[in-house]
């Protein structure tokens, strides 16, 4: 018990006091994820979109396949992606094995399937008189595209947020490309799996509250935009 005690009084001096090292980590683990996220959802939110209101052959295929990949475990995902950048690998030239980027992009694939498939179901339960209205006023397919999303709009944020979510506590992928290089690629989840193998559990307790406390925002703001669909509909 005490053991928890003074690794607790510890992770709490070490979050109010501004240890510099900590608060590196957790502002890295941050950026690589908000830019994970930022593309990923650049790249999701339009084809969740088209795959809803297009029909065509293979379509169920597709979704099936989008739906596999939500189970897509991490450390697939960073083999995977290693094989192609790494020095040997057909990407290897362009460098981007064990650095920020290499995390990002093992981030992007894994929220992109997420982001699709919420954003699919979003607009799959717009009511289909939104877009028939729409067309019977005149607006093109571009204005009434603007329409569907906007009616679904909290429930593609809370697509984001779920993929944001998830890709902010993986530890497989960025283990991997990363390489949980000092200073240059250590998150907040590879720096918990590394100082609890050292023995310094109240580092690595501090990362995993503040790490706790982003869960619950991102859980907070999923809540919100959660209850923005139900109220809207």
């Amino acid at each position: 018990m005490n053991f928890i005690l003074e690794g607790l009084q510890r992770a709490l001096h070490l979050i109010f006091t501004f240890d510099r090292e900590v608060w590196v980590i957790v502002l890295l683990s941050l950026k690589v994820s908000m830019t994970a996220i930022v593309f990923a959802s650049a790249l999701a939110i339009p084809v969740g979109f088209w795959l809803a209101i297009q029909e065509f052959w293979g379509k169920h295929f597709i979704i099936a396949v989008i739906n596999t990949l939500l189970a897509l475990p991490t450390v697939v995902v960073g083999l995977l992606i290693y094989s192609l950048i790494s020095r040997r690998g057909p990407l290897g030239i362009l460098g981007l094995l064990f650095t920020p980027w290499a995390m990002i992009i093992g981030q992007f694939v894994l929220a992109v399937p997420i982001i699709i498939a919420l954003t699919y179901s979003a607009v799959q339960g717009i009511d289909k008189r939104v877009r028939n209205t729409a067309l019977t006023l005149g607006a093109n397919n571009y204005q009434t595209a603007l329409t569907m999303i906007k009616e679904a709009r909290y429930a593609v944020f809370a697509a984001v947020v779920t993929g944001f979510g998830r890709v902010i506590a993986e530890v497989g992928a960025a283990m991997i490309l990363g390489g949980n290089i000092k200073g240059s690629t250590r998150i907040m989840t590879t720096a918990i799996a590394l100082e609890t193998s050292k023995g310094e559990f109240g580092f690595a307790l501090a990362l995993g509250l503040i790490l706790l406390l982003v869960a619950f925002g991102v859980n907070i703001l999923l809540h919100y935009f959660q209850s923005k669909k139900v109220y809207i509909e």
